[in-house]
């Protein structure tokens, strides 16, 4: 039986505030709770074997995290989501667990869907123009790095954009948001939703939403089969 094990959860709701590190001690809490013996490293500072694929920014959701750790003792992967379902707070859900037979580094893109609202409600054209845009063949925006912020065209990392219907407003009957869907890049480099906001900048102001909301719906390898 494997010492790894991999869980696949969601992390909705009010758990889009959770940050990522605050994330990795509920996640190790709960384990402990469950009586799920986590395996750690040796030396002066042991820690779990504990990692999450790609990080989720905070204030997005996601159902399709994935986390992979080392368990000191057997265990059944599939025991695993009823024995964490209480022990996590609201919008923290284990969806499955099982043993993994890829590694994180295989991951190339990722599904996000999400609404550009409006306040004043949107104007004709903006979904057309917002298209445009984001089908342009060079998209420059300045993006935090490691080594600090840098120009980088996001053009060729970003594929199937999708803006479709809108959501109204009840009270004023008025098309307050706008949905999309895209498949962006997601490592090397990382292009998040928060990307796309960035290219509405300058000359694009108009068409740039007042906020924002998105959710991870997939995770794809470079041949935009499923990853799990």
């Amino acid at each position: 039986m494997s010492d790894r094990l991999r869980l696949r959860y969601s992390k909705t709701g009010k758990a889009k505030y959770i940050s990522h590190l605050d994330l990795m001690a509920i996640m190790r809490r709960a384990l402990a709770r469950a009586g799920v013996g986590l395996k750690y490293s040796e030396g002066f500072n042991p820690h779990p074997y504990m990692s999450v694929a790609l990080p989720l920014s905070v204030g997005h959701e996601s159902v399709c995290e994935l986390m992979d750790f080392k368990t000191a003792r057997g265990l059944l992967p599939e025991s695993l989501p009823g024995m964490l379902a209480d022990r996590l707070p609201e919008g923290l859900e284990i969806l499955e667990a099982y043993v993994p037979e890829r590694k994180f580094d295989e991951i190339a893109w990722v599904k996000i869907c999400g609404l550009l609202h409006y306040d004043a409600g949107v104007k004709p054209g903006t979904a057309e123009k917002l298209a445009e845009r984001f089908a342009e063949g060079s998209i420059v925006i300045q993006k935090k790095t490691k080594r600090g912020v840098s120009d980088i065209d996001i053009a060729p990392f970003i594929r199937d954009v999708v803006l479709y219907g809108n959501e109204s407003d009840a009270a004023s009957k008025r098309t307050a948001a706008i949905r999309i869907s895209a498949v962006l890049s997601a490592q090397n480099p990382t292009i998040n939703p928060d990307n796309l906001i960035s290219a509405l900048e300058g000359e694009y102001e108009s068409i740039k939403p007042d906020f924002t909301s998105f959710v991870r719906k997939s995770i794809f390898d470079k041949n935009h089969s499923l990853f799990r």
